[in-house]
């Protein structure tokens, strides 16, 4: 019987470097429309943000399961690590596994007329 690890679905398409380490979804938060603080944010730990090049207040890709999307990266000491908490991210779930990635800005890649 063959047993597959959450991390098994990402396959080899992203480099397995330290920055690119998977990490579990600790805990969702998901707002109400009258609240005054909304919008995506990733609460991770300060040391695990700086081994993806993350400084706090900056944007991040969080890659889940069935989508992508940019997130305010907050610094939180509490979390394990290893764990993040997500706030108003679509398409992620606690207990997911999802990488947390630096958007590069500084490539300029020609994608097209209307992209």
């Amino acid at each position: 019987m063959m047993t597959s690890s959450p991390w098994a679905a990402w396959g080899t398409s992203v480099a397995d470097d330290f920055r690119n380490r998977p990490l579990l979804v600790a805990r969702f938060i998901a707002t109400r429309l009258r609240d005054p603080d909304r919008g995506p944010q990733v609460r991770i730990r300060p040391d695990d943000a700086r081994d993806r090049l993350l400084g706090e207040g900056e944007l991040a890709w969080v890659h889940g399961p069935r989508r992508q999307e940019l997130a305010t990266v907050v610094y939180v000491e509490s979390l394990r690590r290893g764990e993040v908490e997500l706030r108003d991210v679509a398409g992620v779930t606690m207990s997911e596994v999802v990488r947390i990635i630096k958007p590069d800005l500084d490539s300029h890649i020609r994608r097209g007329a209307f992209a």
